[in-house]
């Protein structure tokens, strides 16, 4: 599971890092098209300027890779006390020399090449002229963002009927058994639904030009038509910054879910393998009777509930029984709705009201055909004559999981109902609510009481041991790591690329500026230009966010033992990372409304 969260989680920060390099790159490519055409105007051939180009991207791809290797060490030496992130040497450098060489891969990609490109295609003309006809991207035209949502939504329902699947060693120890491309659904979701939205910005600024005036009216006065012009002019390049910013919301917010999720079901998984807060399990043959739960009340515990555990047999199966007290067993434990085929409450009330009621797997429904209501003959063992007889029962519903049962099939009856029909009230376990609180204490008092009597066992205790798929990996370190990189990654996609995109715009201010425009309007102009990338993205991010998360956790149900009944939403992290970038968004509105307030002469003599 490690291995594949890290893989699943990993990737899109790896391409998401790679597009906001190219972005960074890409928000200088007009002011490096013209140095470029300069400089053959001035002599150089276009393979020196090509050389010129491949120098600086391998200087950026080596220099960057390098610190980022750096930074990956120092970041796993915080996590997890090794800069290896607890990976063999072998390992480690090969994932080392996998980043180096990404790195020059990516600058390359996104300098040499584009310059290589102008070189090939464009005139010294064409790459001097200041403003360009905005054409709209081929894919837009051949629709590849509706063909990846409607694949996406197709490996989606095929992927959610044959997800992870649990199976057993031979050891006995739990592993996982991955279909790799049950991925594909969510990552075409992230990329389709990135395409859709700049196609919808792209439309938004191509056609939306009095709307835009409206908007930006409040800021920039008589320039709102100006302002609505040069937006909709520059409309790829917002639409990009719109983009970025939404993926990388999206991005925090799918993997902060996923985590919470992984972490409440873990904390389920521990709670279901334990049965409560405390539980005291009463040694084979004991006979203790429901009335010793008085005995179990110490200081700090605030119900005691009594299980019975018997062993039934349904034809020649041998499945373990329980019987609860429908009345108090809900408020007693975390009985959750995805442990039952419909609510707990239901179910426990259907044992209320019809005492020879009981619940089975969904195993047993189809081994023996049973439909609502049908007779369930169950032989179980007399308390007097230690014999077996035959106790009717009528089906009543479906049981998936239940505190303390074993992980194949078991039952679910009403307790009184199996102590009259057996003559035996004995108790399995008894159940200790502590509110959650001193666990470990209250378990020690009652060790000391009990002694070789019975076992005390506290789900502090059982979140350390129990070997489930969840609780068994410890990845309290890599979610700080993912969650980190996140909000650092949602932050620089909205700030540095704007801070970028309106210093390179400089010119334009200070030409607004020679032809009159006030300070004001200025100052105007410039936030409104990050208002309309900042509330895009944050409205894109959260839609495609939500979407993702739905998905990712619907796709990997097989991965939580038990499925989670809702997904967890970590409030606090997503409000985190939301202020986290309005708050570099708007550092680098405001620096670049205070640089754009300089004399207009000072500012061309610099340009």
């Amino acid at each position: 599971m490690t291995r594949t969260a890290s893989q699943f989680l990993g990737v899109p920060g790896t391409v998401l890092a790679a597009l906001l390099t190219a972005a960074v790159a890409g928000a200088g490519a007009d002011r490096r098209r013209r140095e470029q055409a300069l400089l053959r105007t001035r002599g150089l051939r276009p393979r020196q300027v090509a050389a010129l180009a491949g120098a600086e991207a391998a200087v950026v791809g080596v220099v960057g890779g390098l610190l980022g290797v750096g930074i990956a060490a120092l970041a796993g030496r915080a996590a997890f006390g090794t800069a290896s992130f607890g990976a063999s040497t072998a390992s480690t450098l090969a994932w080392s020399a996998v980043a180096l060489f990404l790195g020059p891969t990516v600058a390359a990609t996104a300098v040499l090449l584009t310059a290589v490109r102008d070189l090939r295609l464009g005139t010294v003309t064409a790459a001097r002229r200041e403003v360009g006809r905005a054409r709209s991207p081929r894919w837009m035209r051949f629709g590849l963002d509706f063909a990846l949502l409607a694949v996406s939504l197709l490996v989606f329902r095929a992927a959610s009927g044959n997800q992870y699947a649990l199976v057993l060693a031979p050891e006995g120890v739990p592993s996982i058994s991955v279909s790799y491309w049950a991925f594909l659904g969510p990552c075409l979701l992230w990329l389709g639904g990135a395409l859709l939205l700049w196609r919808l910005a792209h439309l938004f600024l191509a056609h939306g030009r009095r709307l835009l005036s409206l908007l930006a009216r409040p800021l920039t006065g008589t320039l709102a038509p100006t302002t609505a012009a040069s937006m909709s002019r520059r409309r790829r390049p917002m639409a990009r910054a719109i983009v970025l910013l939404a993926l990388a919301l999206s991005f925090a917010a799918s993997t902060a879910v996923f985590n919470a999720t992984y972490r409440q079901q873990a904390e389920v998984d521990a709670r279901l393998s334990n049965g409560a807060d405390v539980t005291v399990t009463q040694s084979p043959g004991a006979g203790v009777s429901p009335s010793a739960a008085a005995g179990l009340r110490l200081p700090g515990v605030r119900h005691v509930e009594p299980l019975q555990h018997r062993f039934a047999y349904v034809g020649a199966d041998l499945q373990d029984l329980y019987g609860v007290r429908p009345a108090t067993i809900v408020g007693a434990t975390s009985l959750q709705d995805a442990y039952f085929g419909g609510t707990a409450r239901s179910l426990m009330a259907r044992l209320a009201a019809r005492p020879d009621a009981l619940l089975v797997s969904e195993e047993t429904v189809k081994d023996f055909r049973l439909a609502p209501g049908d007779t369930v003959n169950l032989r179980l063992q007399d308390g007097r004559t230690h014999a077996l007889r035959t106790v009717p029962f009528h089906y009543a519903g479906i049981v998936k999981e239940f505190p303390t049962a074993p992980k194949d099939s078991f039952l679910v009856a009403n307790a009184d109902y199996v102590a009259r029909s057996t003559g035996d009230d004995s108790v399995g376990a008894f159940l200790l609510d502590t509110g959650g609180a001193h666990q470990n204490a209250t378990a020690a008092a009652l060790r000391h009481r009990l002694g070789t009597t019975a076992t005390v066992t506290d789900l502090t205790q059982t979140r350390s041991t129990v070997g489930s798929s969840l609780t068994s990996v410890d990845l309290a370190g890599l979610t700080r790591i993912e969650l980190g990189f996140a909000v650092l990654l949602a932050a620089a996609s909205g700030g540095i690329v704007l801070a970028l995109g309106l210093a390179e715009r400089r010119r334009t201010f200070a030409l607004a500026t020679v032809l009159g425009a006030r300070r004001r309007q200025l100052r105007g102009l410039v936030l409104t230009e990050a208002v309309v990338p900042m509330t895009g993205g944050l409205a894109g991010g959260t839609l495609i966010g939500w979407s993702l998360s739905k998905m990712l956790v619907t796709v990997l149900t097989g991965v939580f033992d038990p499925p989670p009944a809702t997904i967890a939403v970590p409030w606090a992290y997503l409000l985190l990372t939301a202020l986290v970038t309005i708050a570099a968004l708007t550092a680098a509105a405001l620096n670049a409304a205070r640089h754009s307030s300089r004399p207009p002469v000072e500012e061309l003599r610099e340009l």
